[in-house]
């Protein structure tokens, strides 16, 4: 972890996305903290790079957003 003032609420948001992914057998292999953003000031938390993914991966986020 780094010393950034918004590390827990980043890292915290990155696993709970990950984990609701998984939930609908969604992986997304860049899923990651964008370190970049890290360089920034520190008033505003870090950005959460979601990365490329395949069309079939494409699909199947599409599909978990649309199902209520």
């Amino acid at each position: 972890m780094s010393d950034h003032p918004h590390d827990h609420e980043a890292t915290q948001a990155l696993d709970n996305l990950r984990a609701a992914l998984a939930g609908h057998g969604i992986t997304l292999p860049s899923l990651d903290l964008h370190l970049l953003s890290y360089a920034g000031r520190y008033t505003n938390p870090p950005l959460i790079a979601l990365g490329n993914c395949n069309p079939a991966t494409a699909q199947r986020l599409a599909n978990a957003l649309a199902t209520p």
